[in-house]
C-alpha cells in the first residue's frame, strides 16, 4: 500500500499542479446564463467560456451538462469551464456575492443608457448578466446592475441570438484585457 501511495503522490501533485495553472490563467469574466432556457445557446457560451478562458458560466440548472444536445455542441467544455448553478431566485445573492469580492456587473441588454460595447472598458472582475431569449433582462436585475452594454447594430433587425451576442462580448472583454498586458 505504501508503495502505491508513493508511485501515486507525484501523480497527484501532477495533476493539481496543472489544475493550479489552469485556474491561474483563466480571465476574470463569470457569464451568468440563469436566465436562458435553450440548450444550443446554454451549450455554445460554455464553449465560449472554454475557448476564452472565463473563470465560469452560471446556469439555472447545472445538470443541463448531462443532456446529449449540451454534450454535442459544448464539445466538453464542461469539463474545464466552472459551470456554477444560479436558479432565476438565487440571482440577487449571486450578485451580491459577486459584489463583495470585487466584480463589476454588467448587463448585456439595449436600454436608454446602454454603453456601446466598443467604448465600454471593462473591468478585470466582470460578471456579464444574458437576457431571456426574447424578452431580456428583466427589469428588476436592470436597476441591480452596475451598467449595461449593447452590441452597436446597422441592420433592421434589433437583435443577435443570445450566444452569439455572448461570444461577442466576451471577445471584446478579451481583446480589453489582452491591450492592458502589452
Amino acid at each position: 500500500m505504501e508503495k502505491e501511495d508513493q508511485l501515486l503522490r507525484p501523480v497527484i501533485q501532477s495533476r493539481n499542479q496543472a489544475v493550479q495553472r489552469i485556474k491561474e490563467s483563466q480571465q476574470q469574466f463569470i457569464f451568468v446564463a440563469s436566465l436562458l432556457d435553450r440548450i444550443p445557446n446554454i451549450a455554445g457560451l460554455a464553449r465560449t467560456c472554454e475557448v476564452f478562458k472565463a473563470a465560469g458560466l452560471a446556469v439555472s440548472d447545472a445538470s443541463i451538462i448531462h443532456d446529449k444536445q449540451f454534450q454535442l455542441i459544448s464539445v466538453t467544455a464542461e469539463k474545464w469551464v466552472p459551470i456554477i448553478e444560479v436558479p432565476v431566485f438565487s440571482l440577487k445573492v449571486f450578485r451580491k456575492e459577486k459584489k463583495r469580492e470585487g466584480f463589476s456587473i454588467l448587463g448585456l441588454e439595449q436600454t436608454a443608457n446602454s454603453v456601446p460595447l466598443d467604448q465600454y472598458s471593462f473591468p478585470r472582475k466582470t460578471v456579464l448578466v444574458l437576457g431571456r431569449e426574447k424578452e431580456g433582462i428583466p427589469v428588476d436585475i436592470i436597476h441591480a446592475l452596475d451598467a449595461c452594454v449593447e452590441i452597436p447594430q446597422l441592420g433592421i433587425i434589433r437583435s443577435l441570438n443570445v450566444h452569439v451576442s455572448g461570444a461577442i462580448a466576451l471577445w471584446e472583454y478579451t481583446r480589453q484585457q489582452r491591450s492592458k498586458q502589452l
